[in-house]
C-alpha cells in the first residue's frame, strides 16, 4: 500500500462508535500480519472496488458481537441470533462506508460489497499477502480491523 490506507478505517472506528453509544474507543496499535486470520469468534468480510480493490475483514469476540448488538438495538442481546448478526453486519457496512468517505478525500474512489458474516472457530483468508492489522478497542473489548488492499 502506498498511501496509509489504514487511517480512514481507525478514524471510521474511532468516530462511529461513540455515536452508537459505545464508550472509552481507542487504537490501541497497527502491526503488519500473515493474510490467514484466527477469527476470535466473529468475522465480517467487506470487499472494496475502485481505485483500491482487496478486502477489510471485520472481527470480533461473539461476546463483544452481542454487546455492541445490545447497544445498537436498545435491548439485551442474549443469542447471537439473525438480528444480531444482522446488527454487526449494519456497523461493518457503517465502518466501511465512513472510511471509504475519507479514502474519497484522498483521491481515492471506493466502493463497498455486501458485508459476509461469519462466526465459530476458524480461519479465514485476506485477499492479499500484504495486511495490516489495526487493533481497537470499545469499552474494553478487542475490536480487530485487517485492511488488505491495493491501489490499482
Amino acid at each position: 500500500m502506498s498511501k496509509d490506507l489504514t487511517v480512514p478505517f481507525s478514524n471510521a472506528f474511532l468516530n462511529v462508535m461513540p455515536q452508537l453509544g459505545l464508550s472509552d474507543v481507542m487504537l490501541i496499535g497497527k502491526a503488519e500480519c500473515d493474510k490467514r486470520i484466527n477469527t476470535p469468534g466473529v468475522v465480517v468480510i467487506v470487499g472494496l472496488t475502485g481505485n483500491v480493490h482487496g478486502n477489510v475483514i471485520f472481527a470480533l469476540s461473539e461476546i463483544s458481537a452481542k454487546t455492541i448488538a445490545s447497544t445498537m438495538m436498545g435491548m439485551p442481546v442474549e443469542e447471537f441470533d439473525d438480528m444480531a448478526q444482522s446488527a454487526v453486519c449494519e456497523l461493518s457496512n457503517m465502518l466501511a462506508a465512513t472510511a471509504c468517505t475519507d479514502l474519497a478525500g484522498m483521491g481515492i474512489t471506493a466502493d463497498i460489497s455486501t458485508p459476509t458474516l461469519m462466526y465459530g472457530s476458524f480461519s479465514a483468508n485476506a485477499s492479499f499477502d500484504h495486511v495490516i492489522r489495526i487493533e481497537m478497542s470499545a469499552q474494553g473489548m478487542p475490536f480487530y480491523i485487517y485492511v488488505a488492499l491495493e491501489q490499482k
